[in-house]
């Protein structure tokens, strides 16, 4: 996994009195910085009544030195920041080399997911680590690493793969030639897994593969083995995975809805969802609940994945809704996202959430103009939404851009770097996670 590309770079500023500046200055020695303390450089501008008669004087050589602490430093710190600092401990190979297993597995367990990636190659050792299960067991315990975006498409039929670190703030390429050369597409990812849909041939086919540990299988054939809409998920608490193809019109009749457990490696064959004309392919997946927009009934079909059954929600969509896209957020929140206006002048993007006690959309959030005007320049532009814990993310297909919504700190930021690396570029949310399997 390589690194190809950085993110935003934040700088600290020291505050000083006005017309100072503190410089610090550093020598890398090997272990051992040499640290300088630090200096005051005071503008050569003389503000005295004398001053103001004679020339300016700007010469280097009279600039005043005057040695001080750095303000926010208390005076413990102070103290030592001038000193020289001696390493007294060296790092010796053979006492690292000798350092007990489960402490091993607590450090690497804690190391970014992308980073340990690369520590695979360090050693054989490492390489089998890595695989243990008493790694895995420490790696499900500790924190998650954060959301990633997952960028997935095609260069001359050979699959390539991004991986933007959110908290990294750093695109990595992800090797994907593991996977077999089939036509396929990316479904969408859940607790570091991430299911591809497509044909071998003219069979249709399922798999869902592990990024970081490349690793992958083909589910088996569906009762009604048609092209499906798809969607993953995953239960860490057990260990397993679900995949849920939706109920489609094939010619003239509906499919049911089935469902694949990995526990059971097999399909089971649900209830036909009781309606005809689908709004939008697009699905949410909340609390054990599946989501669909339609127009016959109006409003969401629900389905329930404890019970297999649909049921409808008579939630009306806002009006002047041009196009709209479920998103699933925390603690069973479901939101709703697209553009409103009939005129390529007036439109706004928007954000609702669904009141479950009224089944109304209740308005949160307004994309800001100058975002809305950046990502989306023509009325009649390609935009896809998708969303996890509460994070919303657009992406446009002509401007090549990224705009990330938090829903809970109510804030928008752009994505660094190119997000979207062809037209053809499929993109969603993803968790890197070492103990995710596919077993």
């Amino acid at each position: 996994m390589d690194e190809i590309g950085g993110g935003s770079s934040e700088s600290v500023s020291a505050m000083a009195s006005p017309r100072s500046v503190l410089t610090y200055e550093y020598r890398d020695e090997g272990c051992c910085p040499r640290q300088v303390s630090p200096i005051r450089i005071c503008e050569s501008r003389n503000t005295s009544p004398m001053g103001r008669v004679g020339p300016r004087n700007t010469s280097p050589s009279r600039q005043k030195v005057v040695k001080t602490k750095p303000r926010g430093l208390d005076e413990e710190t102070a103290s030592t920041f001038g000193k020289s600092v001696h390493c007294d401990v060296q790092m010796e190979d053979n006492i690292w080399a000798m350092l007990p297993e489960d402490l091993l597995n607590e450090i690497l367990a804690r190391v970014p997911p992308f980073m340990i990636f690369r520590l695979r190659s360090v050693c054989k050792r490492w390489n089998l680590i890595l695989q243990d299960n008493s790694f895995l067991k420490f790696h499900s315990q500790v924190p998650s690493h954060g959301p990633c975006l997952l960028t997935f498409w095609k260069n001359s039929q050979t699959p390539q793969c991004s991986v933007f670190s959110l908290p990294l703030k750093t695109w990595y390429r992800v090797p994907f030639t593991f996977l077999p050369q089939w036509a396929f597409w990316l479904v969408g990812s859940s607790g570091g897994l991430v299911c591809f849909s497509g044909l071998d041939g003219l069979a249709f086919k399922t798999l869902v593969c592990n990024p970081l540990t490349q690793t992958w299988r083909t589910l088996p054939s569906m009762h009604y083995n048609h092209q499906r809409q798809l969607i993953l998920v995953v239960d860490r608490s057990v260990r397993s995975f679900k995949v849920i193809a939706t109920s489609d019109i094939y010619g003239d009749k509906s499919l049911p809805t089935e469902v694949y457990d990995s526990k059971m490696d097999r399909w089971l064959v649900h209830q036909i969802m009781p309606t005809i004309n689908l709004c939008s392919s697009k699905m949410a997946y909340c609390d054990s609940r599946l989501y669909l927009e339609t127009l016959s009934p109006l409003g969401l079909m629900m389905y329930s994945l404890d019970t297999g059954y649909w049921e409808h929600i008579p939630a009306k969509f806002p009006r002047s809704l041009l196009d709209g896209y479920l998103v699933a957020g925390t603690q069973q929140r479901l939101f709703l996202v697209g553009r409103i206006g009939l005129y390529s002048t007036l439109q706004s993007m928007r954000i609702w959430e669904l009141d479950h006690t009224k089944n109304t959309w209740v308005e949160i959030s307004r994309m800001p103009p100058k975002y809305f005007r950046a990502l989306l320049r023509l009325s009649a532009e390609r935009f896809e939404c998708f969303g996890q814990d509460n994070l919303i993310c657009f992406t446009s297909w002509n401007q090549g851009k990224s705009l990330l919504y938090d829903v809970d700190k109510k804030v928008w930021s752009w994505i660094a770097g190119c997000a979207l690396q062809s037209y053809n570029s499929q993109v969603c949310f993803y968790e890197p996670r070492f103990d995710a399997s596919i077993y």
